[in-house]
């Protein structure tokens, strides 16, 4: 059966639970995108469909997917075509981190984050290109201001976002010329859920430091999209410390990131 690209604008959303991703769905939904929510709290997405859907007229698809199994993202792939949704915009935007020393860490926590961090980008980009190419479309993947250098007490987190820049930038280089464009956010430090869950409050990192809040790295990522933009990273301060780092000795970058990101007594 050959598929027809849908007539409206359909973007997928992972991670769209809470955080970025939730406030990312009312940018797409505000600019009349049919959108598809992946994540694995239904209830919470279910409650942002039914807010979104009444303020903005638009259809929201919720679907739970557990993108941190081996075979969730192929899944979530096949469910959204079982439905005929062509997407014009997808959002790899599902990840986690995990603070505190290597030595200690859980290795199962750090291979589902590999997973869910890495590889899904991967597999949801293979898989969704074909509709992409049809529609014009855009990829939008959170990384970090992580990517740009190690991170000690935060090792594999920081080698995952790394590896999302990386993969979007050199997916963007060989799209160019087809009007599809990927852009790689990558925020500092953001007021989210994110830290509860990598356990950081307790690092310098963020202890005792006002955040810049998801609605406002969203804003500014949905925006760097809507552009093209290759990468964009929102804050002056967090842009200045991404480019110094390009210059810094190896050891320096990575010793400073050390004394940044310290646990606190």
């Amino acid at each position: 059966m050959h598929k027809h690209p849908t007539p409206y604008k359909t973007a997928l959303i992972t991670g769209a639970s809470s955080g970025i991703g939730q406030a990312l769905a009312h940018h797409f939904a505000q600019d009349g995108y049919l959108l598809v929510l992946a994540a694995r709290s239904v209830a919470k997405m279910q409650a942002l469909a039914d807010d979104l859907q009444q303020q903005f007229k638009v259809q929201v698809i919720v679907i739970g997917a557990d993108l941190e199994t081996d075979a969730g993202a192929a899944q979530l792939h096949a469910d959204i075509q079982a439905r005929g949704i062509v997407l014009s915009a997808l959002v790899n935007n599902a990840g986690y981190g995990a603070f505190g020393e290597f030595k200690d860490t859980a290795l199962r926590s750090e291979l589902a984050m590999m997973q869910l961090n890495m590889n899904t980008v991967v597999v949801l980009s293979k898989l969704f290109l074909p509709d992409l190419l049809a529609t014009r479309g855009k990829i939008l993947n959170t990384a970090s201001t992580a990517a740009f250098q190690p991170g000690p007490y935060m090792a594999v987190y920081y080698a995952t976002k790394a590896f999302v820049l990386s993969f979007s930038e050199a997916l963007a280089s060989e799209l160019e010329d087809t009007g599809v464009t990927v852009t790689a956010l990558c925020p500092g430090p953001t007021a989210s859920g994110f830290q509860d869950k990598a356990q950081l409050g307790n690092s310098a990192l963020i202890k005792g430091k006002k955040l810049p809040t998801s609605k406002e790295v969203a804003a500014l990522g949905y925006r760097a999209m809507q552009r093209g933009q290759r990468v964009y990273i929102p804050g002056f301060m967090n842009w200045a410390m991404a480019q110094s780092m390009r210059f810094t000795p190896r050891n320096l970058a990575t010793k400073v990131v050390k004394i940044l990101t310290r646990p606190l007594a």
